[in-house]
């Protein structure tokens, strides 16, 4: 068996390849290592039993996952809150706020209704380092002493929850957003209700769609990966802005009146520039992946903030954020991680401060959006081919050549993934053609120097 964790947790078909035997494995085995810490923890002044918090998103299979991360946590004698269907930063949230030794979040983001995962997080909320996934994954199946009588842990339910989570992002914004028409979508997710009460109790007027989740359609036609329905939506109603949530609203992408798609980079980049304007952004800087677009870095270079360059994941760009102290951080998909309010990456928290700035600047978000020109942007996946020659001279030097022809115009990136056996071709240029035509080329120079 190759490692259970990815990039985000442990993710499978539930019920195949994520069984509930397996989520009750690796609770225990979280729990030895994550809960061992709570016997005492002086930071919050508790003696006694760990605590964890479990949040998941609608999918029918997190039901049963659920009650099988329960089962395993108690049994291990951790106390456990359950916090019903939440976003996973109102997990991540509420593992601090409630002084939790950990948190799980139970979804598989934007995948489809079949998939699901296991998410766990550390104290403060804040996702697990390798080094800790491999130790929970070492102590799958060991030998326990396992807790009996007043020993065990005890569940609680603890919906009503959601509430403080709400409370906490509104208290982040400042001015009201009345006059603003909003159409949301939840993707029949996690945010299906916390993100409409957040952007109305905020004084923004909200018409909803994909906010009625049935454990089968959540992701299906509808939120961040789907946007065609919001966009017609937006444009039909008249709306200011449309607001795209994924399956565990982590992240968001937003659209404007006129029903063009503004994206992570786009929503970062006005982020960005009002913290500058007001002096909040830490450092003058914002932490952004490798796959940020060109017009991106141009556009903060011209307003005079500095861009910190990470691999693709939002953990790289959150792990860069602590280390150099910086506060506002994204990928172009959505993930926003605005460090002064959040552990992780927060679609609802993301938008609402988007909207905050369109209401105090009374402009619109095509208006705040046009800061900076998206360079056409082409990415190919070469398959079946040896990763691992990535840096072969024969590709190094079609790069070169790619190179010079793009100038300051535009750029190449060549990665090997991680987990298949595929390298990825990504070309910028000043124009679609441009860009196809490299890409297109240097595909063909991998497809037949790495093999």
């Amino acid at each position: 068996m190759g490692r259970l964790f990815g990039t985000d947790g442990v993710r499978g078909v539930a019920g195949r390849d994520l069984t509930a035997e397996l989520a009750m494995d690796l609770s225990v085995a979280a729990a030895h290592v994550l809960g061992d810490a709570g016997a005492f923890n002086a930071s919050v002044g508790r003696r006694g039993r760990p605590i964890a918090v479990v949040g998941r998103d609608p999918r029918a299979s997190g039901e049963f996952l659920e009650a099988a991360v329960v089962a395993g946590l108690a049994s291990s004698g951790v106390d456990v809150l359950r916090l019903g269907v939440l976003p996973t930063p109102a997990v991540a949230y509420l593992t601090t706020a409630l002084r939790a030794d950990m948190g799980v979040m139970i979804s598989a983001s934007h995948n489809p209704a079949p998939d699901n995962g296991i998410k766990f997080l550390t104290r403060g909320g804040h996702k697990l380092p390798d080094a800790v996934e491999n130790e929970i994954e070492q102590r799958l199946g060991e030998k326990w002493e396992r807790p009996v009588g007043a020993s065990v842990g005890r569940v609680r339910e603890a919906y009503g929850e959601a509430d403080r989570y709400v409370s906490h992002l509104l208290s982040t914004v400042t001015g009201r957003l009345d006059g603003l028409n909003v159409v949301v979508d939840c993707a029949h997710g996690a945010a299906h209700t916390v993100a409409p009460e957040a952007l109305l109790r905020a004084g923004a007027t909200v018409e909803t769609i994909g906010a009625r989740p049935d454990g089968l359609n959540i992701n299906a036609g509808v939120g961040s990966t789907h946007l065609d329905k919001l966009r017609q939506i937006v444009v039909s109603r008249g709306a200011d802005i449309g607001i795209a949530y994924d399956g565990d609203a982590d992240r968001c992408l937003a659209v404007s009146h006129t029903g063009e798609v503004v994206d992570g980079d786009q929503i970062m980049a006005v982020l960005a520039m009002a913290m500058h304007a007001e002096g909040k952004l830490a450092g003058d800087t914002v932490v952004a992946t490798v796959m940020s677009n060109l017009g991106f870095k141009i556009a903060m270079r011209n307003a005079g903030i500095d861009v910190v360059e990470t691999a693709v994941g939002d953990r790289y760009v959150l792990e860069a954020m602590r280390a150099g102290g910086h506060n506002l951080g994204g990928e172009q998909s959505g993930h926003v991680i605005m460090l002064d309010h959040a552990t992780t990456g927060d679609g609802v928290l993301t938008s609402l401060h988007l909207l905050a700035v369109m209401a105090r600047e009374g402009r619109s978000l095509a208006e705040l959006a046009s800061v900076m020109t998206r360079l056409p942007q082409v990415l190919v996946n070469v398959k079946d081919v040896d990763r691992a020659k990535a840096s072969v001279p024969e590709l190094s030097a079609a790069v070169a050549v790619a190179e010079s022809e793009l100038g300051e115009n535009g750029r190449v990136l060549i990665r090997p993934s991680g987990t298949e056996p595929m390298i990825r071709v990504m070309v910028e240029a000043s124009s679609a053609e441009q860009a196809e035509r490299l890409a297109g080329h240097l595909a063909e120079v991998v497809r037949t120097a790495c093999v």
